[in-house]
């Protein structure tokens, strides 16, 4: 039986219940520091004084860092066309110019956390402050255009929506806005740095340890190769993980200057603005339909936020690109500038805030034209992708509908509003499309086989509990041909082969193929020692003809003729045979349309007077390529649906305008989903097969479970009060 695909248990689960897994801020060095990250308390201006001296007679105290005494860092070249350019959103105290209130702008190192906390409160500094920006709405009035993208582009366009518009039975033309948001992982970012010479190690808490060495390398003016940077467990990160922060590189700054290693671990406050937000974003949507609810124009207009430091855009017109048939479509994306941190992609970026506005203005439109909204998105269902005119590699988005509305039961649904009840609570249904593409870039793996019948495959990737320790054991254990628990698979340090950032749902589809390709090396190797050795009972035999179960090699048309690897190896000196592999993708993206898709339905109860608002339960089915493990795959795809809720219901950062400062920037104020607020989740994944996405026909689930779900709970408070909400979140002061 193959490994692949069932829901086999976390090889790492035993580590993390007992305490054995080392998360970053774990790690102990021979003399290690504490450092303390001072932030700004202004939006937009200067430091115009630094009192350190009572911090620095302190006890403990073994270094205050301002942008007075910091190291200088080099000039950084301006990129050759096509390269990595320098990274304006790191705040590495160079100046005393300030961005935005919460910026870096002093660390404190102690030989005690409590030391360094201590002489970081002691600290006196004195700005000029300047004229800030940080009211959306105000900056919102002078939108400027992204800085070009080639392969994103900002504005697209087919057809001619003034003519759609104006051929259209059922006109729509709404606004929708979601706010800023906050990554809040269980485990904060932080790093420890330590230098030997000039060689650099860093253990971080990121999803991209080959970007952190890559960064460092440019920010510091030293080699790469004298880089390492080491990161095995992740406590969550959702995007805001991926980008290597300001505190990375000043933990190895204040190491440097302080002559020994430092840890500097971001504190929950400082999460909101040095480590990127999900922006806010007002879109318009424009739709237009026959009579029948064919759509004769799309349009969709979006403004997010960015920030003075840098741009950064939140793709929301993504997915409106590829999802219905339209031969009319525009859409645009434009930023408001403001005196906050720079944003960065958060779960789902661009297709969870987008998908809130799409899917909401599909369910008004069915609405208008007196339709069942599954049937007005079968009426305009994208046989293939609208915007390239690509065949899609797969799609089981019919399929998704059909299961996700049996297992619903949304048959028995009165459309009007208001009409359904349970006891005192009105009874709201609705339902969203989910999409997302499904990426892939080029990864290495290496894998080794032991004399003792062991396996070791090795890749540079993370694990941010999703689950890649395990389903990479599961792939790298069926292309060996051994049981699982021989195979150990590692990660998570950049002395191993490379791999990609762990973000837009891509570690399965890369990583996996190049373990599966390093696996399968190796074996080979194996199989062709053992045809090649007369003390074999496979000798002389084709190679073609020999298999691999539960670490044995037998011969397909002989099965009796067998010996382990593990002998095999031992009878060559017993050493581990190796293999290392490459893959890229191929050229099936210029060929091939390339997605996943889902449907979500959500049922929801409103209290009358009070407007709280329960979801009892939630149906989604998905078609997501194969799965590599059915439990670790369930759990991605309920905790994107648990984030879609909270989305649609909890989570908003309040920023003070008067002084640009996030004033809900912790855990009891910020408010996200708890146990008692999830109900029911019901989660299939249709069967699917993609020969196309990559030799195992996985495409990434990470993301897809969060795309439509505040969509689909917007609907179902519609349908259960008749109150249309398009500002997230839905509090129940915006139903009473």
């Amino acid at each position: 039986m193959s490994n692949i695909g069932q829901p086999m248990d976390r090889t790492d689960g035993r580590q993390k219940v007992t305490g054995a897994a080392q998360y970053t801020g774990e790690h102990a060095l021979p003399r290690l520091a504490h450092a303390v990250m001072v932030t700004s308390a202004i939006a937009n201006g200067r430091i115009a004084a630094i009192d350190t001296a009572r911090a620095e007679s302190m006890r403990g105290v073994l270094l205050v860092m301002t942008h007075r005494n910091a190291p200088h860092l080099p000039k950084q070249a301006k990129p050759e066309p096509g390269g990595e350019p320098a990274n304006p959103k790191l705040s590495l105290l160079q100046d005393d110019l300030v961005h935005y209130n919460g910026q870096p702008v002093a660390v404190v190192v102690a030989d005690t956390l409590e030391h360094a906390q201590d002489a970081a409160h002691s600290l006196r500094i004195r700005y000029a402050p300047a004229k800030a920006v940080t009211d959306f709405n105000h900056a919102r009035q002078n939108p400027r255009a992204p800085k070009p993208q080639p392969e994103r582009p900002s504005d697209t366009s087919r057809g001619s929506i003034a003519d759609g518009l104006g051929k259209a039975a059922i006109k729509l033309d709404t606004v929708y806005t979601t706010p800023l948001e906050n990554h809040n992982p269980m485990e904060p970012h932080g790093s420890v740095a330590a230098w030997d010479g000039d060689k650099l190690t860093i253990y971080d808490s990121t999803q991209n340890i080959s970007g952190v060495r890559k960064t460092a390398s440019k920010t510091f003016g030293i080699d790469a190769e004298n880089i390492r940077v080491l990161c095995p467990f992740v406590g969550g990160g959702f995007g805001s993980k991926g980008a290597t922060w300001s505190h990375v590189i000043l933990a190895a700054m204040a190491a440097k200057r302080a002559g020994c290693p430092v840890k500097l671990v971001v504190e929950r406050t400082q999460m909101f603005g040095p480590v990127g937000a999900r922006p806010r974003t007002e879109q318009r949507m424009r739709l237009g339909a026959a009579a029948d609810g064919r759509m004769t124009a799309i349009g969709h207009d979006t403004i997010s936020s960015t920030a003075f430091l840098d741009d950064f855009t939140e793709p929301c017109t993504a997915l409106t690109r590829i999802l219905y048939d339209s031969d009319s479509l525009q859409t645009t994306q434009r930023l408001a500038t403001l005196n906050l941190g720079v944003p960065i992609y958060m779960r789902a970026p661009g297709e969870s805030s987008g998908s809130f506005a799409l899917e909401s203005a599909m369910d008004e439109l069915a609405y208008a034209l007196r339709m069942d909204p599954i049937a007005l998105r079968l009426k305009n269902y994208a046989e293939q992708d609208p915007e390239k005119k690509l065949p899609w590699s797969s799609k089981s988005l019919r399929e998704c509908y059909r299961v996700g509305a049996e297992r619903f039961g949304w048959a028995r649904r009165n459309p009007e509003p208001g009409s359904m009840r349970s006891g005192r609570n009105l009874v709201g249904w609705g339902m969203a499309t989910a999409t997302y593409p499904a990426n892939r870039k080029g990864a290495k793996a290496s894998a080794a086989i032991m004399a003792d019948g062991t396996a070791v495959v090795r890749s540079g990737s993370h694990d941010l509990g999703t689950g890649t320790y395990t389903v990479m054991t599961q792939i790298a254990a069926d292309a060996l041909g051994m049981p699982v628990e021989k195979v150990r698979f590692e990660l998570g340090d950049t002395l191993m082969p490379e791999a990609p950032v762990s973000g837009g749902s891509q570690t399965v589809a890369s990583v996996g193929p190049a373990v599966h390709a390093a696996s399968g090396a190796a074996r080979a190797k194996v199989v062709a020692m053992a045809v090649g050795d007369a003390a074999s009972p496979l000798h002389g035999a084709s190679e073609n003809d020999i298999d691999a179960d539960k670490g044995w090699l037998f011969l397909r048309s002989a099965p009796d003729r067998r010996e382990p690897m593990s002998a095999v190896i031992a009878r060559h000196g017993g050493t581990p045979v190796r293999a290392d592999s490459s893959v890229e993708p191929g050229e099936e993206k210029k060929q091939f349309a390339m997605h996943s898709f889902g449907a979500v339905f959500v049922e929801v109860l409103v209290d009358p007077d009070l407007g709280i608002i329960r979801v009892p339960r939630v149906v989604g089915a998905y078609g997501v390529g194969r799965l590599m493990n059915r439990k670790t795959g369930h759990s991605q795809l309920m905790g994107g649906i648990v984030w879609g809720l909270g989305m649609a219901l909890f989570e908003k950062t309040e920023i003070d305008l008067r002084t640009g400062r996030p004033v809900n920037a912790n855990l009891a104020e910020y408010h996200v989903p708890v146990n008692a607020d999830i109900g029911n989740i019901d989660i299939t994944v249709v069967e699917e097969h993609d020969e196309q996405i990559n030799s195992l026909g996985a495409k990434g689930i990470g993301e897809i479970g969060i795309v439509g779900v505040a969509a689909a709970v917007a609907n179902a408070v519609y349908h259960a009060t008749g109150k249309r909400i398009r500002d997230l979140p839905i509090t129940l002061d915006k139903l009473v």
